[in-house]
């Protein structure tokens, strides 16, 4: 900053806290008054004095970073999706402690020195008291998400700054972290509070249910399909249905201000169900979302329970196929599929008992398969069954989608890297994905998305059967089983120079074509497949002949992912043993209402940019309670552009359903 500017800093400084009098009253967002007067009349600080960082030394960093362990394992991944959905912005990502010390960090190259330079480096402090007012130190007291842009810093070092923050809290509504997206933008990024909010808001959600998992824990939500998102509400039960716990989305839905007003509750003081209902066969509430009505003002709500660990990781094995035992746990699909054996993968369609003969054969062999077809055709289920019959028990299955993961990111993920390879590494690096999968199966989903400058590194891997993980020159031998898919035309890639032909010919060991549903033969035999695979254990549930004539009928452009979809939604909102026309969406069944699969198949086109607007849009509704008008406001948008966007998003309110 040129020095009238930092003087200019300092008397709107002064003007806000009541310093100085040559200089009208200004006025800042109440936050950030508060915040000045805590610098100043409290911290003692001076915007022009240059304070030194402070930076832990690492046996003390090292002590906080062991003490949020569980906390920075959850929270790596969203660090990483956030990442991936700003990349290219020039941010970075960070975690601190509840007093402003940075965990973890995620930079951008463009970003990094600058970065390093005013102290946006692990083990340095950014509380108030040492850094003024900032986004992880001032979100910290605030407890609330905050942006702080440019000179709404207090120290004028920090001025060229933009910071996103949002708070993340236990249980009991302490404190535990702050994440925290800054960048030297010169505009105020609105829309990256809203992304580091959600990702926040994720984190704190999965804290919850980790620290409960040797619990029952029951998630619900007034709208089936929010279950399993970061609006979903949480509570904490022990085997008398006693209320331990509850997440601050519980409490939002319930209408309760502080966790403490719940403990003590049992769980039939909230709905009309008590344990016993919600643990019985009847209601199967541990595999589908079953309905619940409010006791205080008779709202609907739907519910998934979850068992406790200790129990689910017993359950499955008794009753899964042998198949699906060799298989256990740490294969377990990304996706949630169920491990399952080969014979289940068809019944009577031509082309897939010619895939499932074709795998047979090569099983055991070195040789790699490459499986294509449409988005939601069963790719990732097939290369599961492939590993668990040629794998055996305990051998590792490791699945990497190529198109989810940044471009920046996707070569530490395979390879792997040494202590400071980059901004960001652990100290103790990190094992890639194609070390994870050493002695097991490496699956490489969407492989056409790989970035061309490492399709030669996954060559010369697939060649000398070695790795080397960035920052090292040891390599490492590796033996896997590949398996690759794509819903794209390889060939076309390779002709028009996106994709490497010789890599191209090495993935092209054997190469499968999964059919789409709609052309499948035994379409009947698979739709009652599914039925009964969600409708584990032992109850029966039977489709009528218009419900699976339409079922047959429709068309299926997401295939049997939205097909499962379909059917698990179904089976919770029916009212009988038989599931009707009645039963079925709008879509399938070319009734009036509206369908939620269509809702997945928009949803599953849409880019990141649309992903992310749509969730905050849905976010925004959410807290409004679904009045346009009121979300409008607070998203600073007409009325009418919020409705267009509703609609081009495919966001429909609960009235229109």
């Amino acid at each position: 900053m040129q020095r009238q500017e930092i003087l200019e800093h300092a008397r709107l400084v002064n003007a806000v806290v009541g310093i100085g009098g040559d200089m009208e009253p200004v006025e800042v967002m109440p936050a950030i008054a508060r915040s000045w007067n805590r610098c100043v009349h409290d911290f003692g600080l001076d915007p022009i004095r240059d304070e030194p960082l402070v930076v832990l030394e690492s046996r003390q960093l090292k002590a906080r970073q062991e003490k949020l362990a569980r906390l920075r394992a959850i929270a790596q991944g969203e660090m990483a999706t956030l990442y991936q959905q700003l990349a290219g912005s020039g941010f970075s990502v960070l975690l601190t402690d509840s007093d402003g010390v940075v965990l973890d960090l995620l930079g951008d190259p463009s970003f990094t020195d600058t970065a390093t330079e005013c102290g946006m480096m692990e083990g340095v402090v950014w509380s108030e008291r040492y850094q003024g007012t900032n986004g992880m130190g001032t979100c910290a007291i605030e407890q609330r998400p905050i942006l702080i842009h440019h000179n709404e810093h207090f120290l004028t070092r920090n001025v060229g700054l933009t910071c996103s923050a949002a708070p993340i809290f236990d249980h009991e509504g302490s404190l535990l972290a702050v994440l925290d997206a800054s960048s030297f933008s010169h505009m105020a990024q609105q829309h990256t509070l809203v992304l580091v909010n959600m990702s926040a808001q994720m984190i704190e959600n999965r804290v919850f249910l980790c620290r409960f998992r040797d619990h029952y824990a029951l998630r619900f939500h007034s709208r089936p399909e929010f279950i399993g998102t970061l609006w979903e509400g949480a509570l904490a039960l022990d085997e008398d249905g006693r209320i331990l716990a509850a997440n601050r989305s519980a409490l939002f839905q319930l209408g309760y201000k502080k966790p403490a007003d719940l403990l003590g509750l049992r769980v039939a003081d909230l709905f009309n169900t008590g344990m016993a209902e919600l643990l019985g066969k009847k209601n199967q509430g541990w595999l589908n979302p079953v309905p619940l009505y409010e006791a205080r003002q008779g709202n609907r709500f739907f519910g998934l329970i979850r068992p406790p660990e200790t129990q689910t990781s017993a359950a499955p094995a008794a009753a899964a196929p042998a198949s699906a035992r060799r298989a256990q746990p740490s294969q377990a699909a990304p996706g949630g599929h169920k491990v399952i054996g080969l014979d289940e993968l068809q019944f009577g369609d031509q082309a897939m008992e010619y895939n499932v003969r074709c795998a047979r054969r090569v099983l055991g062999k070195d040789i790699p398969m490459l499986l294509s077809g449409e988005t939601g055709t069963g790719k990732e289920v097939f290369a599961l069954a492939v590993h668990a019959e040629q794998a055996g028990e305990g051998r590792p299955f490791v699945a990497v989608n190529c198109a989810s993961i940044p471009e920046s990111l996707i070569e530490s993920e395979l390879f792997g890297y040494k202590s400071g390879a980059f901004t960001g590494a652990t100290r103790e690096g990190r094992r890639g994905k194609i070390l994870q999968a050493n002695g097991g199966t490496l699956f490489l989903d969407e492989i056409g998305d790989m970035p061309i400058m490492l399709q030669a590194r996954l060559l010369r891997v697939l060649e000398e059967r070695e790795v080397v993980p960035l920052g090292s020159e040891i390599p490492v031998k590796v033996d896997i089983k590949l398996i690759s898919a794509t819903h794209r035309n390889l060939k076309e890639l390779v002709a028009e120079g996106r994709f490497r032909e010789d890599l191209y010919y090495r993935l092209q060991g054997i190469t499968l074509n999964l059919p789409a549903l709609r052309e499948r033969q035994d379409k009947c035999a698979l739709i009652h497949h599914i039925l009964s695979l969600e409708c584990e254990g032992g109850e029966e549930v039977e489709l009528s002949e218009g419900a699976l004539r339409k079922l047959e009928e429709y068309a299926w452009p997401g295939n049997i992912r939205q097909l499962r979809n379909v059917l698990r939604t179904t089976l919770a909102l029916r009212e009988g043993r038989e599931i009707t026309i009645c039963d079925l969406p709008g879509e399938v069944s070319n009734q009036v209402h509206s369908s939620h699969v269509r809702a997945h198949a928009v949803e599953a086109s849409l880019g990141a940019l649309e992903s992310a607007e749509r969730d905050a849009i849905l976010q925004s509704l959410e807290k409004c309670r679904w009045n346009v008008t009121i979300a409008a406001k607070q998203l600073k948008v007409s009325r009418n552009t919020l409705y267009r966007k509703m609609k081009n998003l495919n966001i429909r309110s609960t009235e229109e359903e």
